[in-house]
């Protein structure tokens, strides 16, 4: 089958299918036409690493990307990234706007580049919104062509910068006064501002969603086609992206596909990013290869197990600025646990927004951190009591500590051999910790 890979920048589970009030129509309709995951993860809350994970099936830490592909990291293979495997095993592979797995493009392997590659993050607002819109219609053209001339299967990445800062500013039928702030941020009227302003750049994405959906419609693709869409890691705010917190690490994903077995429905079964690499594989018939660490949700999907994972795990090394965290996840507990020496929040590694600079006007940055973190999901959702200390969650921290420590090992984590210090590969930007914005060039040497 055909295999379309829709993403976003930064947008978590904001958008009206997982029940928030984002003008996203389009993706609620796709929603309830296919499979809804309530509990999908990223390999890591920022970028590069969460796109890589992906995209490779295992972890940031053994696939080389610790850091932003924009800052100096790569993929220590990109034969194992999917479009470069999925291309040796029968497809046409094509790349339509965003991606962050790779310093240039042309490393990746992509059969064809469609639309535009040339952009910058210090654009306005608007020329992103007509990037993402021009780009949208140059991926409608690619899929009309396969359908007319195709002579093979297609692979095609379509990647949107919305829903990434800086946001379009949001339209007047979007009324800040009657919306509600994401849940780690005090309700007023600058963080309702801001919401209102992702409420719009959510709608760009819901726009060229609908586009590629109409398209595929009338070529009568969708039914020949696997389609994905899903998001890097949590949205641009304070306590959410570049966290390991579920605001952070947790991500929309929706798919549909011929023969879907669990079409029109939402599901709470566990699952990683790295799943989506062996899922696709097994999909399309290709082998799927012994690098990947996740797990083939198929089984899973034709109702022949009732669960895909007990865990998943998530980490941070460098963003902006160097914040090594690695955390495990079952269905009930997390545990957090930081690795650098430096015991207070790293504002680099905070997106620039009026969000941010509320708090920061009242003190945030005078918060300190403690070493770890241990959360009882279902009794606290949000994450707020931590319960390392706790006598009756002894055993419940024995049993993540030691899983988390046997996955860095087994993974060789580089924490485990540099400790502390995880160094960056020659050349990289990395923000110095006292860095206030990371669009400063404040670099450490």
């Amino acid at each position: 089958m055909n295999i379309i890979h829709m993403h976003t920048h930064d947008s978590g589970r904001y958008i009206s299918p997982y029940g928030y009030q984002i003008p996203t129509p389009a993706l609620m309709k796709f929603a309830k036409e296919a499979t809804l995951f309530r509990h999908c993860y990223c390999a890591g809350p920022t970028c590069s690493p969460s796109r890589a994970g992906l995209l490779t099936g295992y972890t940031p830490h053994e696939n080389g990307m610790q850091g932003l592909a924009s800052r100096g990291w790569q993929l220590n293979n990109y034969e194992h990234h999917l479009a470069n495997y999925l291309g040796k095993n029968g497809y046409h592979t094509a790349l339509c706007g965003i991606q962050h797995e790779a310093p240039d493009y042309h490393m990746i392997g992509y059969h064809e580049i469609v639309g535009s590659q040339e952009f910058n993050m210090d654009q306005t607002e608007a020329s992103m919104e007509d990037w993402d819109y021009s780009n949208t219609e140059e991926a409608c053209a690619y899929l009309k062509r396969q359908s007319e001339e195709g002579d093979r299967p297609f692979f095609l990445s379509m990647g949107w910068f919305n829903t990434h800062r800086e946001y379009p500013k949001a339209k007047k039928d979007i009324n800040s006064d009657y919306l509600m702030v994401p849940t780690p941020l005090y309700d007023c009227d600058a963080n309702r501002r801001d919401m209102a302003d992702y409420c719009e750049s959510a709608r760009v994405v819901d726009n060229c969603f609908a586009r590629i959906m109409e398209t595929l419609e009338k070529t009568g693709l969708r039914d020949q086609t696997l389609v994905i869409f899903t998001t890097d890691h949590g949205i641009a705010f304070p306590k959410m992206k570049c966290t390991l917190y579920d605001t952070g690490i947790g991500v929309a994903f929706i798919m549909d596909y011929p023969g879907n077995q669990r079409k029109g429905q939402a599901v709470d079964t566990l699952i990683s990013q790295l799943d989506i690499y062996p899922t696709v594989c097994e999909l399309a018939g290709a082998p799927i290869p012994d690098w990947t660490e996740g797990y083939s949700m198929v089984p899973f999907m034709e109702k022949k197990a009732e669960k895909v994972r007990d865990e998943i795990f998530s980490e941070v090394t460098y963003h902006a600025a160097y914040e090594p965290k690695r955390c495990i996840r079952t269905d009930r507990y997390k545990l957090i646990r930081l690795f650098d020496y430096h015991n207070g929040l790293v504002p680099a590694n905070i997106d620039e927004a009026i969000s941010k600079d509320f708090l920061v006007k009242n003190g945030y940055l005078e918060k300190k951190r403690v070493r770890e973190y241990l959360f009882d999901l279902w009794i606290d959702p949000y994450e707020r009591e931590n319960l390392t200390e706790n006598e009756k969650y002894a055993e419940v921290y024995n049993d993540l500590s030691l899983r988390l420590e046997n996955w860095m090992k087994e993974t060789n984590d580089p924490i485990l051999k540099y400790g502390s210090r995880v160094p960056k590969p020659e050349g990289a930007r990395v923000n110095r910790l006292t860095c206030m914005n990371p669009r400063l060039l404040d670099f450490e040497d």
